[in-house]
């Protein structure tokens, strides 16, 4: 699998601290700068540091859940693509609710292998830097 784009930064949130550490783990041996958050209100303080290219979000999480932040860093930082994960059959009615207010996510189920993460953050990331490209 080909490396990813130079400087590309990607935020990993999620409660369950050793998902979110591994994940920061895998993404930075493939030569991401990771940064990780166990929480959306951890997250956004975050992205006033430092906001990501891609931001992986877990959906269940204390508090702010993860699509109520997604939102947030959409209309905040509208470059930052999301991919967002869940293992809960729960999740559906919030994207309901999201959908409703025109807000559309897709969300990849749990457990799903790092590999697979990895290709669909490597194909967002190079979609847009293509779209930059032939913009320029």
């Amino acid at each position: 699998m080909p490396g990813p784009i130079p400087s590309t930064t990607v935020l990993i949130v999620d409660d369950d601290q050793a998902i979110a550490d591994t994940l920061g783990a895998i993404f930075r041996m493939h030569g991401y700068d990771a940064r990780v958050a166990y929480s959306a209100e951890q997250a956004i303080e975050n992205i006033a540091a430092c906001v990501p290219d891609l931001a992986l979000l877990d959906v269940n999480l204390p508090g702010m859940n993860g699509i109520d932040l997604a939102i947030v860093l959409k209309a905040n930082h509208p470059e930052c693509h999301l991919l967002l994960v869940s293992g809960h059959e729960s999740t559906r009615g919030l994207l309901e609710e999201a959908a409703k207010k025109g807000h559309i996510f897709d969300i990849l189920p749990k457990p799903i292998h790092p590999t697979l993460i990895l290709e669909r953050a490597k194909g967002l990331l190079s979609a847009s830097r293509q779209a930059i490209a032939y913009s320029d």
